[in-house]
């Protein structure tokens, strides 16, 4: 497993973690500007080696968060967003303080996004527009720290095994019943542990907030080990906690981390725009 322990200056960037394992805050670049090729490949050098990467001060436009998102491929819509609102690719995360403590407001559950697609995402690109006095910071769980944590006898048996992907929880919001939401978005299986297309790393590939069964086991079985997976996520040693500020951007790798929005702010508002980036259907490759 790479990991980076102090800071380091590439070509045109600083790039400081938060972890032995997980997150980095990068300065030295104005996400305003057009970006040339090579800092845009230093960004995604720091974002596949850190997992999550941090910007401070972005007054973007969401024009630019949008132009900035798309250098690392196409971009996803997601299905509740309205469609009558101009910029289809800007998913609004807007929390009303009607919530109350104690219950849940959508993200404070451990999940990868949208692993219902068939082809999840590549990555988000969250920027801060209101933000609460105190609180409202989110944790990120490096899954692949997570995975080579496990015994050498899970590590062995998960590889073989499938998990069911269902996102019908977004089916009310549609004000769609489950069934219709299935016709669009059937349930995905993917695998339990998967290969990162890009640095070949393995990582744990199941989540509390989507994921269902796994395939070939009982249901006491399966509950027994997905519940023994999520706690994966909650070892401190695996996480970083990332406190925000107006204009503050958070850029994450969805094929090896989780994250958790901490709803520690009522009766306070916070509101955050999300572009997110097409990614590719999860795989397990033994060879690597």
């Amino acid at each position: 497993m790479a990991t980076a322990a102090a800071t380091r200056t590439s070509n045109r960037l600083e790039i400081a973690p938060l972890t032995i394992n997980i997150g980095a805050e990068v300065s030295g670049i104005d996400l305003r500007e057009d970006l040339s090729d090579d800092v845009i490949a230093e960004v995604r050098s720091a974002l596949l080696a850190h997992k999550v990467i941090f910007f401070r001060d972005q007054d973007i436009t969401e024009d630019q968060h949008i132009k900035f998102a798309r250098r690392f491929g196409d971009l996803e819509i997601h299905p509740v967003t309205p469609k009558d609102q101009p910029h289809q690719e800007v998913f609004h995360l807007k929390t009303n303080p009607v919530f109350r403590p104690g219950s849940r407001v959508g993200a404070d559950l451990w999940h990868s996004d949208v692993t219902w697609r068939a082809e999840p995402s590549l990555g988000s690109v969250l920027r801060a527009r209101i933000m609460p006095e105190v609180g409202g910071d989110t944790m990120f769980a490096d899954m692949v720290a997570a995975y080579e944590g496990l015994s050498p006898a899970m590590k062995e048996w998960l590889p073989t095994l499938t998990a069911v992907h269902d996102g019908s929880v977004f089916a009310a919001l549609q004000g769609k019943s489950k069934e219709s939401f299935w016709e669009e978005f059937p349930l995905q299986r993917h695998p339990v542990i998967r290969t990162h297309p890009e640095t070949g790393a393995r990582a744990l590939y199941v989540n509390c907030s989507f994921t269902t069964h796994i395939e070939g086991l009982s249901d006491k079985e399966s509950a027994w080990l997905l519940d023994h997976l999520y706690s994966q996520a909650s070892r401190p040693e695996y996480q970083c906690r990332f406190r925000w500020k107006v204009n503050s951007i958070a850029f994450w790798d969805n094929r090896s981390c989780q994250h958790y929005a901490v709803a520690d702010y009522y009766p306070a508002m916070r509101a955050m725009e999300r572009v997110t980036v097409v990614g590719d259907k999860p795989y397990f490759d033994p060879a690597r």
